[in-house]
């Protein structure tokens, strides 16, 4: 879609993309981000997914230029359900030498509608999109753009007034992190603004976002995918997914967070690994799941269908997450002294709820992801924290 005179196409190359575990050439010569490798591809089976894995949360484009007007095509795939208002268009966010510098969406793509009574899908193809850039500083200067994390994003071209060389490994530590659709970004503003980028920008870190929504869910495919990425940090958020899939039973929950961890410390022996358990969640702190979407006059709320007094017959809340999850790392960290635990409920409590509260009832807004990702800085990164530079 090469309407811009002027602009140089730079052929789009491995070395140009960050943050991916693996990237798909695809038939229109493009690059398909993917947060999970074509070996745990092959293994899921289940679409959810596969639509959180190719969504590229934490993903984008780096590069050196003095450029001032930047354009990529793209062809995006927006998940909608039908009777419920769409979500607004996926934000791509420009950082000039670390630093917002702008903020633009694409149109076009493809539109695929869901039908939440019945689970049939409705897709419409569209044309290849532009998402632009200008006003730049004509410097010399790294440029990121950070890919959307609500719409899978096929990349097609990429076009600059100046020439494009792909940046210099940056030195910084790379942090890889694990959890459900609250990392993933859900409700957050852009990829760069969800918690886990925003405690990357406090920390200093490269970070790798394998926050899969839905799927935090202890499959041995995402556990050898932490084995097998390079990392000097990693964080693990487990529970949430488990407790509102009504997953496993607290038999079942143990032995599964112990065989997770044990697959990545396969790979990473002595890398500080830090386990995160739930933030709060009202609705799902004593009531197991499953939870369900309860959709009135447009809007979205999620509902606990479980009884409470199931929790005495091994059904996960989260409240049981928590001290199931702080019982192993304690019981782990004997012998593993670079294993650390994290309560969520210090990353977003109960005053965090009364001020903040969840719009949809599971996922927390911008402003509370601002929040998270401000105190996870401060506790994993700080001083005397498990990922402090200093250690």
């Amino acid at each position: 879609m090469d309407d811009s005179p002027g602009l140089i196409t730079t052929p789009l190359t491995d070395d140009l993309v960050r943050g991916a575990l693996d990237l798909e050439r695809t038939a229109r010569g493009g690059l398909l981000p993917h947060r999970l490798p074509a070996r745990a591809r092959a293994q899921f089976g289940d679409e959810q997914v596969a639509q959180a894995e190719s969504q590229p949360s934490g993903v984008r484009l780096v590069f050196r230029s003095r450029a001032t007007a930047v354009e990529v095509d793209v062809v995006r795939t927006v998940v909608g359900y039908r009777g419920v208002p769409p979500r607004p268009d996926g934000a791509y966010d420009l950082h000039v030498d670390g630093e917002p510098a702008g903020r633009a969406t694409a149109s076009g793509g493809d539109l695929v509608t869901v039908d939440l009574d019945d689970g049939s899908q409705e897709t419409v193809h569209g044309p290849v999109g532009t998402v632009r850039f200008g006003g730049l500083p004509g410097r010399e200067k790294t440029v990121e753009i950070w890919l959307p994390y609500t719409e899978t994003t096929e990349l097609i071209a990429l076009r600059t007034d100046a020439p494009v060389a792909a940046a210099e490994p940056s030195g910084r530590r790379v942090w890889l992190h694990h959890g459900s659709s609250i990392s993933q970004g859900s409700a957050a503003e852009s990829s760069a603004t969800a918690w886990p980028a925003l405690a990357a920008a406090v920390g200093g870190v490269e970070l790798v976002n394998l926050g899969l929504g839905g799927s935090a869910l202890l499959d041995p495919f995402t556990a050898r995918a932490l084995r097998d990425t390079p990392a000097d940090l990693i964080s693990v958020k487990i529970g949430i997914n488990l407790v509102n899939r009504d997953l496993m039973r607290l038999r079942a929950f143990g032995p599964a967070v112990h065989g997770f961890l044990d697959t990545i410390r396969e790979g990473h022996p002595a890398t500080p690994l830090l386990v995160v358990s739930p933030i709060l969640c009202p609705a799902q702190e004593d009531t197991p799941g499953p939870a369900a979407p309860d959709i009135a006059d447009g809007q979205v709320e999620f509902t606990a269908l479980g009884d409470p007094s199931e929790a005495a017959l091994g059904k996960l809340t989260l409240r049981v997450v928590r001290e199931e999850l702080a019982r192993i790392v304690e019981q782990r960290a004997a012998g593993d002294p670079e294993l650390y635990y994290l309560d969520g409920l210090a990353l977003y409590g109960e005053a965090d709820s009364a001020e903040l509260p969840l719009p949809d009832r599971l996922h927390p807004d911008g402003a509370a992801h601002r929040r998270m990702g401000e105190r996870f800085g401060a506790l994993a990164f700080g001083p005397g924290g498990p990922f402090a530079a200093t250690r």
